[in-house]
């Protein structure tokens, strides 16, 4: 007997006492999740995803429209690229201040081309504070996935409380499932058997969320 055969009659001899049931698994099996864990204002809920999002070593700022551009510039400054990227919807006032050569999202771009570009600017579909999440879904402010992935700094702007929510189900409510969907939490990091921890292999080695207010 092989180990698929034994392991397949055990699952039988578990589901022998388990009556025969018709329905589709979808109605068969119950969901009921709880949408939110706790009870807060909206303002606790957007400090519940400035705390996760930290905790999972990204870097939070908080500003308004007026000081936005001038936030972007010093966060560009600071990092140094002689590139920035920026999607085709990204307003241009949250531009207006920074110093490095544009770069435009453009489907003919190269993998080559975009391993030059050091940062990408970018907004976002959804923001979720229970797990510190952010979810971009390729809108004209957040361009292809790849620019997000091939850059070594993303600077996520979240405009709050509008695209903040407090978990994974008021999240999905938001979303378009046939929209090519990226869940973010905390720069990219993997670790190995013996856990080292190693930051940037499969996307940014940092990210910066910057929380907008006022919008």
């Amino acid at each position: 007997m092989s180990s698929r055969e034994r392991i397949l009659g055990r699952v039988r001899r578990a589901l022998a006492d388990v009556p025969d049931d018709a329905r589709p698994y979808e109605e068969a099996v119950a969901r009921n999740y709880l949408r939110e864990h706790g009870q807060r204002s909206v303002a606790q809920t957007v400090d519940l995803l400035a705390e996760n999002l930290a905790d999972y070593r990204a870097v939070v700022h908080r500003t308004d429209e007026e000081e936005l551009p001038l936030l972007i510039m010093r966060l560009l400054a600071q990092c140094g690229p002689r590139y920035v990227l920026v999607p085709p919807g990204l307003p241009p006032a949250w531009m207006s201040a920074a110093d490095p050569t544009r770069v435009h999202d453009r489907a003919v771009s190269t993998p080559h081309e975009l391993d030059r570009v050091e940062s990408v600017v970018t907004g976002c579909a959804v923001a979720v504070a229970e797990t510190g999440t952010i979810v971009l879904d390729g809108s004209p402010d957040q361009g292809r996935r790849r620019i997000t992935l091939v850059p070594d700094h993303h600077i996520c702007v979240v405009r709050v409380p509008d695209q903040v929510v407090s978990s994974v189900p008021e999240a999905l409510e938001r979303l378009d499932p046939q929209r090519p969907l990226t869940w973010i939490s905390g720069p990219s990091a993997t670790s190995d058997i013996e856990l080292d921890r190693v930051e940037g292999v499969h996307g940014p080695r940092s990210l910066e969320v910057v929380l907008l207010s006022g919008s």
